[in-house]
């Protein structure tokens, strides 16, 4: 049966272990309100589920929109019934150019023109052409830049893609949300670590595990731990069976996602 919205605080799930360390130079006390809008499965009744990510941002300087998902009517159904007025957006990160995080686009520009549309380095003018075309503004890089104050943007090439992730600097440590992470959920912790100073303590999103043996992920789950990680949501093209291991491995610490989860920080 569909769960109700649900709100899981951060705080509230790490104190368990009291595992987080401050970040340098951390943001101004505040939170930080992610809530996913598009998933393979869901946590709000009537929401609809679907193979993509979105995730809304809310709380930085700028109201973001994280990846679109794989269905349009889906998408803004979610959107709706989580009471997200698309129109507030400010700025879209597409992670990567494949069809299960971008058909929501073009929705978004309907309701807002002028609006700066984030992609990887490498995106083919077929694609930036249109979202011109539609009022948006699309940008490209190939360097960890700030978008707005304590939010990141981190491009990584690999494995034949190329993706962006998003890094945000909140009052518990730094959170990394990546849409499917094809060039390496590791190799993108690494680099935010490096170019960032920080080690980063949560990462949410797509991790593109779901060819990878238990040994593997049982790896993978060694470098979060050993490179600062203490809680993780893992979704998407993680896999079910690698999910179920990340799950097993940081326990209380966690973070389930699915459609109409809510994470502050």
């Amino acid at each position: 049966m569909l769960r109700r919205p649900m709100i899981i605080s951060l705080a509230a799930a790490v104190a368990l272990a009291a595992l987080f360390s401050s970040v340098p130079n951390k943001r101004a006390a505040g939170a930080v309100k992610m809530t996913v809008l598009f998933d393979n499965t869901v946590a709000a009744e009537g929401a609809a589920p679907g193979w993509g990510f979105a995730c809304l941002i809310e709380g930085p300087e700028k109201t973001i929109l994280f990846d679109t998902g794989a269905d349009r009517e889906i998408f803004l159904k979610n959107a709706a019934l989580l009471n997200k007025d698309l129109s507030k957006v400010e700025t879209v990160v597409i992670s990567h150019n494949h069809g299960d995080h971008t058909a929501g686009l073009f929705a978004v520009l309907d309701k807002r023109r002028d609006l700066p549309v984030l992609l990887p380095d490498l995106t083919p003018n077929d694609i930036l052409d249109p979202i011109r075309t539609a009022g948006g503004r699309p940008e490209t890089t190939t360097k960890i830049r700030e978008i707005c104050r304590d939010v990141f943007l981190v491009p990584l090439t690999g494995q034949g893609v190329s993706e962006v992730a998003l890094a945000l600097r909140t009052d518990k440590g730094l959170v990394l949300l990546t849409g499917c992470a094809h060039p390496g959920i590791v190799e993108f912790l690494v680099r935010t670590n490096e170019e960032l100073g920080a080690k980063t303590a949560v990462v949410l999103g797509g991790f593109h595990l779901m060819n990878h043996t238990e040994e593997q992920v049982g790896k993978i789950i060694s470098s979060f731990k050993e490179n600062g990680v203490t809680a993780c949501g893992a979704t998407h093209c993680t896999g079910e069976k690698s999910i179920a291991l990340f799950k097993k491995a940081f326990g209380p610490n966690f973070l389930p996602m699915g459609v109409g989860r809510v994470l502050t920080f």
